[in-house]
């Protein structure tokens, strides 16, 4: 068996282990550790969780994902009722800041607007609007009002970077702009990639992320 038929069967394996996936329409095809998504799932909460289990089995360096959400006749639900159901989940999210998120929705796609101060908040409301019925995409416009004690945040990631086993301090480096921040190098798994950017945004002063790292099994 080759080596992209294995990595193939590997993603499948964990697509059918996952439980917050319902991996019965999803296709895989491999190439050279590039792992490409097809087929259609119910709701954009299983469109994410596939990716993202797809991104942790070791040998994927990249995960291209065009899976479609298709959603149930009896779950579908109209934009009024989506766009006030967001609202709602916002409202009694305590980790969102209150009346600095706004929401619209089209054709089932919710759009997130507006600032916060933390990377956590921006995501918080990412995932509330993810899981609610009738839910087709969601576009996360949501920025990052930069600090002023930017000046010290690449030695705050680097200094971040080094306390996780999951790194070499050589591998990687931290360049920085202000708040703006770009992560290259190398790493051995998707998951370390990631990783790496997810520590970035934890930085105080940090209003964006670029990961060029590379993955190289």
């Amino acid at each position: 068996m080759s080596s992209d038929s294995q990595l193939k069967q590997a993603v499948l394996d964990e697509l059918a282990w996952e439980p917050s996936v319902d991996a019965a329409h999803v296709g895989v095809t491999a190439h050279s550790g590039v792992i490409t998504l097809s087929g259609h799932v119910t709701n954009y909460a299983h469109k994410q969780a596939a990716e993202k289990a797809a991104g942790r089995v070791k040998g994927v360096t990249a995960v291209a994902e065009e899976v479609e959400v298709v959603v149930p006749y009896e779950n579908h639900r109209s934009d009024e009722d989506i766009a006030a159901a967001s609202a709602d989940r916002l409202f009694w999210d305590s980790a969102v800041p209150k009346d600095r998120v706004k929401v619209t929705v089209e054709k089932g796609w919710v759009t997130l607007s507006g600032d916060v101060d933390w990377h956590f908040q921006r995501e918080a409301a990412d995932q509330d609007v993810q899981r609610l019925m009738g839910v087709r995409g969601v576009s996360n416009e949501i920025g990052i009002k930069p600090k002023s004690n930017a000046s010290n945040v690449r030695d705050d990631i680097e200094q971040a970077l080094h306390r996780s086993w999951y790194y070499d301090p050589n591998t990687i480096k931290v360049s920085a702009d202000g708040g703006r921040i770009k992560l290259t190098g190398v790493v051995t798994t998707w998951n370390a990639r990631e990783l790496a950017g997810s520590t970035a945004w934890s930085a105080p002063g940090v209003s964006s992320v670029t990961n060029d790292i590379s993955v190289r099994s």
